[in-house]
């Protein structure tokens, strides 16, 4: 039993964590970043529209890991893409971060549905063929099946790209400017830092890990299927970041107590406890969202947020 619980935790988890540093990026350089919903739709379905034409081409279908890891890097780069939009918007023209936001999340949806009716006769894209990229190991020992059966190489390259990014941002100059900017941009300016640029890379990160999280939580759960929504893990990503402070290791566990809550509602039928209980599935689903009210208000004062973030900055001010 608490193999499933586990592996489905991971499941939801990786995607909530990834997507939670990308908004960390965005804040950290300055740039509220609302728009993580809508930038995780963009990047799974421009992921799930390679993948659909790769196995409409007969291309990569005897490498199944393979085409995995380009649709994610595809998911990634058009998620970067589409955050141009938040930081065209928030930076040059100094508009309002949280309706600039709203906006994309409001966007990326409407063009999946239009691209989709245009091209894929529906509102979501169905892939030609299976796309289970889940690692199969029914042999190994009980813990170590948590790792390694029914494991996506998602999991790892998601772990792997948060702990080096996390490295990245407090211990390289760069990302030292980059905090820089979020916390005093003013300051920032007076000894040659390039605010715009330093928030353009923040918000572009951002957008990258966001359409990268994306296609993992459609290919993981979903079957590669892309639609018009993931379910508000854009939000609940948000919610894990505050609720860890704009810091790796609170995002971390963040993301881990979110995804074991985000996984009830999926596992709830397996589990002789829960079955017992006789709720609803949709009960055990609603939990996490709940739990972010509670968490978000418990937590509001002793909030880490970046001082200048949300600011617009003007260099003719200082």
């Amino acid at each position: 039993m608490y193999v499933l619980v586990l592996q489905k935790t991971l499941i939801y988890a990786i995607p909530l964590l990834i997507v939670a540093l990308g908004g960390m990026f965005a804040e950290r350089s300055g740039v509220i970043n609302l728009a993580l919903e809508g930038e995780m739709i963009f990047g799974a379905f421009v992921g799930a529209v390679f993948v659909y034409a790769m196995q409409s081409a007969g291309n990569l279908t005897s490498h199944p890991q393979l085409m995995f890891i380009l649709a994610i890097l595809i998911g990634g780069l058009s998620g970067a893409a589409f955050s141009l939009l938040l930081s065209f918007s928030a930076i040059n023209l100094k508009a309002d971060q949280t309706i600039g936001g709203t906006a994309l999340n409001m966007l990326a949806p409407a063009i999946v549905c239009t691209v989709g009716l245009a091209f894929f006769n529906g509102e979501k894209i169905t892939m030609p063929l299976s796309t289970n990229y889940a690692i199969i190991n029914e042999d190994a020992p009980d813990f170590l099946k948590i790792f390694i059966d029914k494991a996506y190489i998602s999991t790892y390259l998601m772990i792997i790209v948060f702990v080096l990014l996390s490295i990245w941002i407090f211990k390289t100059k760069t990302g030292t400017r980059m905090r820089a900017c979020g916390e005093h941009p003013q300051a920032a300016a007076s000894v040659g830092i390039n605010v715009y640029k330093m928030r353009y890379l923040g918000t572009t990160i951002s957008g990258f890990l966001a359409g990268m999280g994306g296609y993992v939580y459609i290919a993981t759960t979903a079957g590669g299927t892309a639609e018009s929504g993931v379910a508000g893990m854009g939000f609940l990503a948000l919610a894990i970041m505050i609720f860890g402070n704009w810091k790796p290791l609170g995002i971390a566990l963040g993301a881990l107590l979110f995804g074991f809550l985000k996984c009830l509602g999926a596992v709830s039928s397996s589990i002789d406890i829960l079955k017992s209980i006789g709720l609803p599935m949709y009960f055990y689903n609603i939990i996490p969202y709940f739990v972010v009210l509670v968490v978000l208000a418990l937590t509001a004062k002793k909030s880490g947020v970046p001082k200048a973030e949300g600011i617009p900055y003007d260099k003719s001010t200082r």
